[in-house]
């Protein structure tokens, strides 16, 4: 007589959702038809910020920024994305779990969402950037606006007009974004020690208003150009001081030796004249 057992497989422990959701390899990082109008302007500004954006009170080895990279931000829709001009990271490191360069920051395989968001106006994009657009149909993306408040809940958002030079500010409070207001002309972010406001100034050769980093007591956070370039301007300087204190040494070595001939015309004792020299 043959007996028969019934075999119940035993199920493995479930992966944890960051082993079994998409990551940046899976997912799209570009998208043609994306609204906007990219110019030389999108191109500069951001990289200014990228530049400077250095938190004072953060490991540099953990911050992170990126220009137009697509922001993945929903579990429930994991195709849906925005894309900003410019944010910042703190608490996560430059390279995607230590390894490679970022395709696209997919929030629910990083450590930390965006603590800044700027967006740089576009005539197509202003009113989803300021949050005039009507709110989407349950099956359709949010704005970015509704991304960055509610989904996100990312403490800042910028936005910056070239056109006008306008700059508008906005911190999460409660669960919204209330507008900010400018402390000395700058939008002060103490978590992390900066502060950002716009700068009249000369950046890759063009003269204009910028929007950078500078730290709460409103000192200029120098690009890497710029601190070579006064580091070189303190060296100049340094090197011409010391030229004119040896011209000043030499030449007060001349009077001396000058007065000494002199008194010895008159007939001083030459012992006096050496301890004078």
């Amino acid at each position: 007589m043959t007996t028969y057992f019934n075999y119940i497989p035993q199920s493995d422990p479930p992966l944890p959702p960051w082993e079994t959701l998409p990551t940046m390899y899976d997912l799209p990082s570009d998208n043609p038809e994306e609204p906007g109008l990219p110019d030389d302007f999108h191109f500069l500004q951001p990289l200014l910020l990228y530049l400077t954006f250095q938190p004072i009170n953060w490991n540099p080895e953990l911050v992170y920024s990126a220009a137009d990279l697509n922001l993945y931000y929903d579990l429930q829709h994991p195709l849906w994305y925005k894309r900003p001009d410019w944010f910042g990271v703190v608490g996560v490191g430059k390279l995607y779990k230590g390894q490679d360069f970022r395709l696209s920051y997919v929030t629910w395989q990083e450590p930390a969402n965006p603590f800044v968001v700027v967006e740089l106006l576009s005539p197509g994009t202003e009113d989803e950037d300021l949050g005039r657009r009507i709110e989407s149909a349950a099956d359709k993306p949010p704005s970015k606006w509704e991304v960055y408040e509610r989904i996100l809940r990312i403490p800042y958002y910028i936005v910056f007009s070239r056109y006008t030079n306008k700059l508008q500010a906005f911190q999460l409070v409660g669960g919204h974004y209330e507008p900010m207001n400018l402390t000395e002309g700058r939008l002060l972010m103490p978590e992390i020690d900066l502060s950002l406001g716009l700068w009249q100034g000369s950046f890759r050769d063009i003269e204009r208003l910028w929007l950078r980093w500078f730290t709460l007591a409103g000192e200029l956070i120098p690009a890497p150009t710029e601190e070579a370039s006064a580091a070189t301007q303190r060296a100049i300087i340094a090197e011409q001081q010391a030229i004119e204190a040896k011209q000043e040494a030499a030449q007060s070595k001349r009077k001396v030796e000058q007065l000494a001939e002199r008194l010895r015309q008159l007939g001083l004792n030459a012992d006096e004249l050496d301890e004078l020299l």
